[in-house]
């Protein structure tokens, strides 16, 4: 990790405190250094009882002080300090910044087939079926995820996608797999502004149920042949890709990471994480 990263990375949290209502007294140890130990944590790979460790600390980033073991799990569970994690991902991704092209997918996080985590459930991965959580993402034709939910692997991609779409601010075109045919999504799509557009069966608009209209604008789409902006969808796979090409990126889950709020909680910061490297290797370059 370089300085210039972690300056970035440390610079977000305290924008993001200090937007952040708080409540009560203030604390012997900071909500953002709270943060900040969790954030350090998560990019080297390690868990929480590591962050109470002086040695594990340098030139980047040594606090004065630090909590207890105890003191600083107890914080992190926290609503405020969780919620700071969570807002720090989409400010770095810039969520409010749409691209003319955007897409929906996810990633599966299967646990271990004897894990005793309550939380993991069935679903579909690759290869078949297992047991874990999965990432909902929006992304953006420039690499970034504004917009993300973790969820138990269960969980449908087309509600999944709308509860991102509620919140998001979109482009003028949603690319999405055939997972995501769903005229409830199109209908969320569509009242955001944009048009999604999937891949549909031959029969698609002949049915007596309902269809939302910019299903059927896609339908008639599709009857031409598969429409050259479709092409742009692959383009997601090498940015989920990405995620996980660096050190300390979105690996598997490690085995102390389990129950969904910490899973949700490991995965907001490393989405974060792999934002603070477009940011700085984006300013490196430009």
């Amino acid at each position: 990790m370089s300085s210039a990263e972690w300056k970035v990375l440390y610079s977000t949290i305290q924008a993001v405190d200090k937007a952040t209502p708080r409540a009560g007294r203030r604390t012997v140890y900071s909500d953002v250094l709270i943060v900040a130990m969790y954030f350090w944590t998560v990019w080297h790979d390690r868990p929480r009882c590591w962050a109470a460790q002086r040695e594990h600390y340098g030139s980047v980033f040594r606090p004065r002080r630090l909590p207890s073991r105890s003191q600083f799990c107890r914080r992190l569970r926290g609503a405020r300090c969780a919620s700071l994690v969570a807002a720090v991902q989409p400010r770095l991704a810039q969520s409010d910044v749409p691209t003319a092209f955007m897409f929906l997918d996810g990633r599966a996080f299967p646990v271990g087939p004897d894990s005793t985590d309550a939380d993991a459930r069935p679903g579909r991965c690759s290869g078949g079926f297992a047991r874990g959580y999965k990432l909902h993402a929006l992304v953006t034709e420039d690499g970034r995820f504004p917009h993300i939910r973790v969820t138990p692997l269960n969980a449908g991609e087309s509600g999944g996608a709308r509860e991102l779409v509620a919140a998001a601010t979109l482009g003028g075109v949603v690319l999405a797999d055939g997972n995501y045919d769903d005229s409830r999504l199109y209908d969320a799509v569509s009242a955001r502004g944009a048009l999604l557009f999937t891949p549909l069966p031959a029969n698609a608009g002949r049915g007596n149920h309902y269809q939302a209209w910019s299903r059927l604008l896609a339908a008639q789409l599709w009857a031409g042949g598969v429409p050259p902006c479709y092409g742009r969808r692959r383009a997601v796979e090498r940015y989920f890709g990405q995620l996980s090409a660096f050190g300390g990126g979105l690996a598997p889950l490690p085995a102390w990471v389990r129950t969904l709020p910490r899973v949700r909680l490991w995965i907001t910061a490393k989405v974060a994480i792999y934002h603070v490297r477009l940011l700085t290797r984006s300013a490196a370059a430009g």
